[in-house]
């Protein structure tokens, strides 16, 4: 079995959200990135991006994920040419969460792409994925949470709460995120 093998499966009922193997690749990616990348200074960017590789994230060039994220599953993360998870972010990839080319995710946000079936018993996992537009900026401490859309270009104010679609070239704020104003695209 590859890293690779162990993506998310669907649950059976009343049993384990994830396989085994699953859960041995996440602790094994754990120790990985604790000895091997979480102390590394940014210049060591192509290293980490070697890493997340071989734990099956999709990682193009001069993309970085800072030493002091958090990556929870790498397998579910795909980053685009420039974008950039900025230190302390919490990139909680129970589903999918692809980052666009030139997208900004600052200090201390949550990417947030799973949670629980509230009418389930056993309050199963539900996981859906997380898009974030080309040239957009998820400021610092905002929460952009299960199958939330940030369009290209939008600005993600900090500690602001996203939840589904946001509006290319906009810029959004609050809880929840509520529309600010146009974004001004640059050299337009």
């Amino acid at each position: 079995m590859t890293i690779l093998d162990a993506r998310v499966s669907a649950p059976s009922e009343g049993g384990p959200s994830f396989s085994l193997s699953n859960r041995l690749v996440r602790a094994a990616w754990l120790v990985v990135w604790a000895v091997a990348a979480s102390w590394t200074p940014r210049q060591l960017a192509p290293w980490r991006r070697l890493l997340l590789r071989c734990f099956g994230a999709r990682m193009a060039p001069g993309s970085d994920v800072r030493a002091s994220a958090r990556v929870w599953y790498p397998a579910n993360l795909s980053m685009d040419e420039r974008a950039v998870i900025g230190p302390q972010v919490n990139v909680y990839s129970m589903g999918l969460i692809e980052v666009g080319h030139d997208a900004l995710v600052s200090q201390g946000a949550h990417l947030c792409a799973g949670s629980h079936d509230s009418d389930s018993p056993e309050f199963q996992l539900v996981a859906k994925p997380i898009r974030i537009g080309a040239h957009a900026w998820v400021a610092a401490e905002a929460f952009v949470g299960p199958g939330a859309n940030v369009g290209e270009g939008a600005v993600v104010g900090a500690r602001a709460v996203v939840f589904g679609e946001l509006q290319p070239w906009t810029i959004y704020s609050g809880n929840p995120a509520r529309v600010i104003r146009p974004r001004r695209r640059e050299g337009r």
